[in-house]
């Protein structure tokens, strides 16, 4: 292995965060699997932040993998492909992890399906406006795959009287167990290469910076061997730190500056694309092709083939569950990682665009944490201590206990926790911080809603 430069040496990082365990070891070194086709694909047609997508399908429709089924409803939207060739054999509400209901295709796939895609119409990366590429990567339904499922194309959209002079690729993955961006990293390089090279020309940033942890230091030697010599590419590894993965500390880390309270990371002249979507863009744009599946780490102590593997939209918690084999004490799946993750309420949730992982524990680690006695607040000051944003999390969640929420958000700058769950990580008394925030948030959501 070629020397690296490990600028961790030079303690590129952010104040506070947490060292929770990894849980990486047992999928990091396996590589990605396809995943076969489900009897019946779920894709529901909000899997992004915006609008849903709008049917260009109908009930009964025979579809080809790859084929539009359900196209951008204005800037704020992505299209959606079909995962498989099959028949749309109903449109009609389905569980989504945030607990609401929302309309989605029921595709069943044909008996021989394959995996093949029929190519479209390719974007050249040199005679390409950057027009012509955020248009391109709208239609191929792409969005950050980190987690957020924020419309690609919408971020790197920049408003009159803006500019980026640095785009972050990250690559930084600190969420426990997750490790499909370590693999894409290993495997898809020469992908991520070329999506960057799409993303330059999108933003005319003059440069780009692969940000890798120090937990990874194969991946970082992956994207080197093939760095082009003529692109301004660099890569930085840091030190290993929970939340690190999260843009405003990402940025912080790498280039010293602080995203404004409220702000986005344009406020400084920056563009955050996590590698997965990099990789996409670098794989689907070339070829005109539409996003029918994603990487999904399957892991945690109740999964028995445990790996990660490229699994077609729309495929449910059941199936993953049935065709990886689980343990017979299996008591809850959460669907992204522990620490930001949201236990799933039913096995009828699809893989979106969104889905990082599933991770399904056993009756012996839920068990601990529910019979865990909760304290009142000790004003120990743990929370205060590892907020990546300075915020007083137990001042928080005294306010959120009496419904003070007004005050959270003007006094105590509630909207700007990202919810990475350090605060209740490390409470002694066991307050369940993260999940009072997110209360305290759809409360105000809802009380908005109202007024407007």
């Amino acid at each position: 292995m070629r020397n690296l430069r490990f600028d961790f040496f030079r303690g590129k990082t952010f104040a506070h965060g947490i060292h929770p365990p990894e849980s990486k070891q047992e999928t990091c070194h396996r590589e990605i699997h396809q995943f076969p086709f489900a009897p019946l694909l779920i894709v529901p047609l909000s899997q992004h932040i915006g609008k849903p997508a709008v049917t260009v399908v109908g009930e009964d429709d025979e579809v080809v993998r790859g084929q539009l089924i359900a196209a951008a409803d204005g800037f704020m939207s992505v299209a959606i492909h079909a995962p498989a060739s099959g028949i749309i054999r109903r449109i009609a509400p389905t569980p989504s992890i945030n607990g609401k209901m929302e309309p989605a295709f029921f595709l069943e796939p044909f008996a021989a399906s394959t995996q093949e895609v029929v190519e479209g119409t390719p974007l050249d990366i040199d005679s390409a406006s950057r027009e012509q590429i955020l248009a391109a990567i709208q239609s191929a339904g792409i969005v950050g795959l980190g987690g957020a499922g924020f419309p690609t194309h919408a971020k790197l959209k920049i408003p009159d009287g803006k500019f980026v002079d640095t785009l972050v690729i990250n690559g930084i993955e600190c969420e426990p167990y997750l490790t499909t961006d370590h693999r894409v990293m290993l495997e898809h390089a020469n992908d991520v290469i070329t999506g960057i090279g799409y993303l330059l020309r999108a933003t005319a940033a003059q440069r780009a910076i692969i940000a890798v942890e120090a937990n990874k230091p194969d991946a970082a030697e992956s994207l080197r061997r093939v760095l082009p010599p003529s692109v301004p590419i660099t890569i930085e590894v840091l030190p290993v730190k929970y939340p690190q993965g999260a843009e405003k500390m990402l940025i912080t880390a790498l280039l010293g500056r602080e995203v404004p309270s409220r702000g986005l990371p344009l406020d400084v002249h920056v563009i955050c694309v996590n590698v997965g979507t990099a990789a996409e863009i670098g794989k689907l744009i070339p070829h005109g092709l539409g996003l029918q599946e994603r990487v999904v780490t399957v892991g945690g102590p109740a999964i028995q083939q445990k790996g990660n593997y490229r699994i077609p939209i729309g495929t449910t918690l059941r199936f993953i569950l049935e065709t990886v084999g689980t343990e017979p004490d299996i008591s809850t799946v959460v669907m992204g990682g522990p620490m930001m993750g949201a236990a799933a309420s039913s096995l009828d949730i699809p893989i979106t665009k969104g889905s990082t992982g599933v991770i399904a524990f056993t009756e012996r680690e839920t068990g601990k944490l529910r019979s865990r006695k909760q304290f009142p607040c000790i004003k120990c000051g743990d929370c205060v201590d590892v907020c990546p944003l300075f915020l007083n999390p137990s001042q928080l969640g005294l306010l959120a206990e009496h419904g003070r929420y007004s005050s959270m958000v003007n006094d105590h700058h509630l909207m700007d926790c990202f919810e990475c769950g350090c605060c209740t990580f490390v409470c002694p008394a066991h307050i369940p911080l993260v999940q009072q925030f997110r209360v305290a948030k759809a409360a105000i959501r809802k009380a908005a809603r109202s007024e407007g």
